[in-house]
């Protein structure tokens, strides 16, 4: 059972990293800006704050789904998020990494300020934190939910590893600028930040 539970995490969180967000974009922009060497340090980091953030998530699963109004906070800090992202990135587009040097550990500290700022994952552990608690296939007291919590974070380094690959891979064959992906994660941060205002806009003025 600590295989299964283990390997449920993984499988869990790997999943819930697939759909570009604040996090995979940002690890996106960072491999390409400043190399696979600090996109390691910065996976790692936020890996390590996943498991705890996985492991009070699930914990307070059944609590949190309680909440009626926590969607509507979890949208409006995500507008917040995504603008302020979309800003910083936006303001930078036309700088270019050649030359540069970077803190051994400024992406280790960005992976902890990311992993803590994470809004988008607490309604995906919500529903799957229910249902898997609800199935009994975990305990979410104890040993089980360690255990789980440890794939968890075993889930996201593998995902996040990936996509900085994939970035890393798409950047060296089609010789794209950095400006160029620069403001294509710009634009993609301004999109999920209007996405979450026009849902608002619609949940308060139109659904009945």
């Amino acid at each position: 059972m600590i295989f299964l539970t283990f390997f449920l995490g993984v499988f869990a969180n790997f999943v819930g990293y697939i759909p570009p967000g604040n996090i995979n974009l940002s690890l996106v922009q960072l491999t390409i800006n400043r190399g696979m060497k600090q996109a390691i340090q910065f996976i790692i980091a936020f890996s390590c704050v996943e498991f705890f953030f996985t492991f009070f998530i699930m914990h307070a699963a059944k609590w949190l789904s309680a909440q009626v109004r926590l969607d509507t906070v979890i949208d409006w800090v995500m507008v917040i998020l995504f603008g302020v992202l979309g800003v910083v990135t936006w303001m930078h587009r036309n700088k270019t990494p050649e030359g540069k040097t970077y803190s051994e550990r400024a992406s280790i500290k960005y992976g902890i300020l990311l992993g803590f700022l994470n809004p988008m994952q607490i309604p995906f552990w919500m529903i799957t934190g229910t249902y898997l608690i609800t199935h009994q296939w975990i305990d979410d007291s104890g040993l089980d939910l360690v255990i789980f919590s440890i794939g968890s974070a075993g889930g996201a380094f593998l995902c996040l590893f990936l996509y900085a690959k994939f970035a890393s891979f798409i950047q060296k064959k089609f010789a794209l600028s950095n400006r160029f992906i620069n403001t294509g994660i710009a634009i993609l941060f301004f999109a999920f930040a209007a996405y979450h205002i026009f849902k608002q806009i619609y949940l308060i003025f139109f659904k009945h």
